[in-house]
């Protein structure tokens, strides 16, 4: 069975970068045909998509995120990062990461919650 963990800091400060690390033990992430998505829920947006990696490596993100997001991987380590510079307090919000097998996100961490302060 694939499990997902997020970690990272849990309070951030405007301005600075957001960095997430999801642990994926049960499963290889350089298997295909798995996509590892990042994705953020918060109150006043609901759920998110902000992009992912997939099995092979390449990377696709939100038009909404684009121009400051950056999602990579540890082959080693089994991890996907998910970085998201200059942000504000509106990008407070719970983060998952989430394995989907090309129809639908299968697995999903826990979720971690990150506070952006001004």
């Amino acid at each position: 069975q694939v499990q997902l963990q997020e970690s990272g800091p849990r309070l951030v400060k405007s301005s600075q970068t957001l960095s997430l690390t999801c642990t994926v033990s049960g499963g290889s992430i350089t298997t295909s045909p798995y996509d590892w998505m990042w994705i953020r829920q918060s109150p006043e947006k609901g759920l998110e998509w902000m992009g992912a990696i997939k099995y092979m490596g390449n990377r696709y993100y939100s038009p909404l995120f684009a121009s400051r997001i950056d999602i990579s991987r540890d082959t080693f380590e089994n991890q996907i990062t998910l970085q998201l510079n200059s942000v504000t307090p509106e990008d407070t919000a719970v983060y998952y990461c989430a394995r989907d097998d090309n129809y639908s996100m299968i697995d999903w961490g826990q979720g971690t919650l990150v506070t952006v302060s001004s």
